[in-house]
């Protein structure tokens, strides 16, 4: 869970997780340049502008929310807040006159922020309009609800959520819809999905949860837009720069790691080959050869960082 902000005044968004290790991860020199692409409420991007004297960061979210928190939280450091969807860092950078950076960090996810406001219709905690748009902008939830078939909508709850039970949950939707009626809720959602399963299957944990993140993800399109984004990022390094990603799920996590193992790989040619032929060298080197996960201490102070996974790798050559 992404957030951000440590001072009372910003604590809407609640704790930055693995501040420390990020902070670490990211080597950060004070006459560097960085890019923060996921600032929340600016927790992160308050850390390494604070670390900087002659560089500068830059800060982006799509969601005007953050990046009103962020600019508040980052005043009087070398920092600038750009509201834009990390997909647009190279040109955010070079409208700028940045070439390369030396250092990024994608913070991956809804925020706790985005969570906790029941008008942004991200929780099934809360009764309020099915919405789930990070960047407040294009098609809410409550269109892909009740305009995708049952075939569609089974296919992005396993596909995003991995839920065995896509099948009826998408099944009893459109039943719903069939009566005349329209799902314009977080609350009518979660209780189709609550009815549409096994009594036993409820007692695993709230039965929407699946179903929200597989909603959320096809709304904001994010596994498409992250792997996109870990390409530019990679381009937009400089040589000896490092990229750092923090993940919240296995989804994320799968497409982060592949993405950095095949960067980090060198020759390619069959094992039984006596020499190499294909002279590809690796661009990249894994700065930890394992994700990074919370301590006991911080899964105490903040349990939403339990499913928290960072990777960061160090650009060699281009």
């Amino acid at each position: 869970m992404k957030s951000g902000g440590q001072k009372k005044k910003d604590a809407r968004f609640h704790i930055p997780v693995l501040l420390k290790e990020t902070i670490e991860a990211l080597a950060i020199r004070p006459d560097g340049v960085y890019l923060d692409a996921t600032a929340g409420g600016g927790g992160h991007s308050y850390e390494i502008a604070s670390r900087i004297r002659t560089g500068r960061l830059i800060a982006l979210d799509q969601d005007p929310d953050a990046v009103a928190a962020a600019t508040e939280r980052l005043k009087g450091l070398p920092a600038e807040v750009v509201l834009a969807n990390f997909t647009e860092m190279a040109g955010v950078l070079k409208e700028r006159g940045i070439s390369s950076v030396d250092g990024i960090l994608m913070d991956i996810g809804v925020s706790s922020h985005q969570l906790d406001s029941p008008e942004r219709g991200f929780s099934y905690h809360f009764d309020a309009p099915l919405d789930m748009r990070m960047s407040k902008s294009g098609a809410t939830a409550a269109e892909l609800v009740n305009t995708l078939s049952e075939n569609e909508l089974a296919e992005i709850f396993f596909k995003y959520g991995e839920e065995k039970h896509a099948r009826s949950i998408a099944r009893a939707i459109v039943k719903h819809r069939e009566t005349g009626q329209t799902v314009n809720t977080t609350g009518e959602l979660a209780e189709i999905v609550k009815k549409s399963v096994p009594q036993s299957y409820r007692r695993a944990g709230h039965p929407a949860r699946k179903v929200f993140q597989a909603i959320r993800i096809a709304v904001n399109d994010e596994l498409g837009r992250l792997s996109a984004a870990l390409d530019t990022a990679f381009s937009c390094l400089n040589v000896g720069g490092r990229l750092a990603v923090i993940t919240f799920h296995s989804l994320e996590d799968r497409i982060v790691k592949q993405k950095f193992a095949e960067l980090a790989k060198g020759c390619v040619c069959p094992p039984d080959f006596p020499v190499c032929v294909c002279g590809r060298t690796p661009k990249a080197k894994l700065v930890f050869r394992k994700p990074v996960e919370p301590s006991a201490r911080e899964l105490k102070e903040n349990p939403r960082s339990r499913s928290a996974k960072l990777r960061c790798i160090e650009k060699i050559h281009d």
